[in-house]
């Protein structure tokens, strides 16, 4: 569904523990609600570095983070309109935009080199949480088997991404 996520959690660059941690299990339409929100995350991440970002690598990481998250965003939408299923929002998907939008703010003010690392460990950040959360909260929470393994592919998905954001920031330093 949204495993493909790469958009709804690859993205989760911005993601921090306590964002993900909300009350309870949460529901299947809770879930694909954050998936797609960590992926929409990624991707106004990614398209701010294509227009700030100096760096080849850079620029080339938030091109495939546009493209992987757009894709996978569009399997998730397909798969929940498959299902019925009418995405919930809740409040970790309320704190992930937060969040999000307070780190597109302080990053919008570094430029060139700075800008460029900045971005890169946030991604490798928000990847991590991001993958973090998919395996110990959203997968065993999922009720839906087609969800479940959208999750599990898009987990699989996002630790390539975590891997890709680690060495482009090992080559900035």
């Amino acid at each position: 569904m949204f495993v493909r996520w790469s958009a709804a959690i690859a993205a989760i660059a911005f993601l921090s523990g306590p964002a993900l941690a909300q009350a309870g299990k949460p529901t299947d339409p809770q879930i694909a609600h954050i998936a797609y929100t960590a992926g929409v995350i990624d991707i106004n991440a990614a398209k701010q570095a294509l227009k700030k970002a100096r760096s080849k690598d850079v620029k080339a990481f938030a091109q495939d983070m546009v493209r992987d998250h757009e894709a996978v965003n569009k399997q998730a939408l397909a798969l929940v309109k498959k299902l019925h299923v009418t995405p919930e929002d809740n409040d970790t998907s309320r704190t992930l935009s937060k969040q999000a939008s307070d780190k597109l703010a302080a990053l919008d003010k570094l430029n060139g080199a700075a800008f460029d690392k900045a971005y890169v460990e946030n991604e490798v950040a928000y990847h991590k949480t991001v993958n973090s959360a998919l395996e110990t909260q959203l997968i065993p929470a999922a009720s839906n088997a087609e969800l479940k393994g959208l999750l599990q592919t898009g987990l699989k998905i996002f630790q390539g991404h975590e891997q890709h954001a680690e060495h482009v920031a090992a080559e900035l330093k």
